[in-house]
């Protein structure tokens, strides 16, 4: 009889699915690479104790928030030299900030593969690149329209919300293989939470236009 390997989350609504141990690689000396993968996939908060996708989703938004600010100075700083427009900043930084998500969610397919085998576990819940990758693609929906912070709050909720219900096709996607499995419900979890947050910002500003 084989043994099965927990299917482990991060602050997810369902049950533990065990995998086949033979779907793992045996434990042995970890190589340098593996700790590149450990830290990638992590991201220094995937061991917390409580809640780490969470906090995975925390420092998404960090980064997001943290990227956009750089941008957005280096960006404007180019405008007032060259009299740019708003249109020649904002398709730039949009680019740059997709690019970057897209670096993130290689990288995290790649150290979520191999913290899987080295954990013997099924999506680990110290995996929170996932969570990172995904928030980034909720984010676009937001701070850039309104000069509030609601925007990215609801951001927030609203990708926690769609990481945890996992409404279809979610759930279904983390049936692919490894990381991309471990990743790929989190990147749609992120684009249902961009969709609906983007129309909460397209009303609040359809019905207050003067606040935005």
């Amino acid at each position: 009889m084989k043994m099965g390997v927990v299917k482990e989350s991060s602050d997810e609504l369902n049950t533990a699915d065990a995998v086949s141990a033979s779907e793992t690689a045996p434990r042995k000396r970890r190589t340098a690479g593996d700790y590149l993968a450990l830290t990638i996939s992590t991201c220094g908060v995937g061991y917390f104790p409580i809640a780490p996708g969470t906090m995975g989703s925390l420092v998404g938004v960090a980064l997001y928030l943290t990227l956009w600010a750089g941008s957005s100075r280096l960006l404007e700083a180019n405008a007032l030299t060259n009299r740019l427009t708003l249109l020649h900043m904002s398709t730039p930084q949009m680019a740059f900030m997709l690019v970057v998500i897209f670096l993130v969610t290689m990288a995290g397919i790649w150290a979520a593969t191999r913290t899987e085998k080295l954990q013997q576990k099924k999506d680990p819940s110290i995996v929170v690149i996932d969570e990172v990758a995904g928030q980034m693609i909720g984010l676009l929906s937001g701070p850039f329209w309104l000069h509030t912070a609601w925007s990215i709050v609801t951001a927030f909720l609203l990708f926690r919300a769609f990481d945890i219900w996992k409404p279809y096709p979610i759930r279904k996607l983390e049936g692919l293989e490894s990381g991309l499995g471990i990743m790929a419900d989190d990147l749609a979890a992120g684009a249902y939470a961009l969709i609906v947050n983007s129309v909460l910002i397209s009303a609040y500003l359809l019905l207050f236009p003067l606040s935005g």
